[in-house]
């Protein structure tokens, strides 16, 4: 290990990256640390209906109820018509629905904060970069070269205004909608 390393920090990562790592990771404990009761039984009843244990139970239990009611298991059927399994199969596949829905709403909560983290920067990074750019552009014209009156590097020197930007596109992507239909 260099001595410039601490010794937390794991070979091919530098310091800042294994912060950047560990900072990540400690905001998703606090998250879910903060989650409410029903928010963890939602979200344990999502993972256990997205395994394979689940369809395993699912597939048992409708393979036995039919096996039953189809009389192949010398037991008196008790849903002959199949009209409680219907309703079973029916009233869990909304709950579980309903479950993966508010799980999604959660994630998509939790992916817009992260969008808007890695908006915001990104704008950091543009604007260092133009700034760099214009001390590099300064630099290269003091000592007489040529690169540092480039019209293409004059171009990357202009600041980008982000609401503009924004605007541009709103303005873009309605323009290529479909016209409503006033009927």
């Amino acid at each position: 290990m260099s001595t410039d390393e601490s010794p937390s920090v794991e070979p091919g990562l530098n310091e800042i990256l294994s912060r950047n790592i560990e900072t990540l990771l400690g905001q998703r404990k606090r998250q879910e640390r903060r989650a409410s009761v029903q928010q963890k039984v939602v979200d344990a009843i999502t993972a256990f209906a997205g395994s394979m244990p689940f369809v395993y139970v699912n597939a048992g239990v409708f393979a036995a109820w039919s096996a039953i009611n189809l009389g192949w298991m010398g037991l008196r059927p008790f849903d002959p018509s199949f009209v409680v399994l219907a309703t079973v199969a029916s009233v869990e596949a909304i709950f579980l629905s309903t479950f993966v829905l508010i799980s999604q709403n959660r994630m998509s909560t939790a992916a817009a904060q992260r969008a808007d983290l890695d908006l915001q920067i990104s704008l950091l990074a543009e604007h260092e970069i133009t700034r760099v750019l214009q001390l590099v552009a300064r630099i290269a014209e003091k000592l007489g070269l040529e690169e540092g009156s480039a019209a293409e590097l004059a171009e990357l020197k202009r600041d980008i205004a982000p609401d503009k930007v924004l605007e541009k596109i709103e303005k873009e992507t309605i323009s290529e909608l479909p016209p409503e239909d006033e009927g």
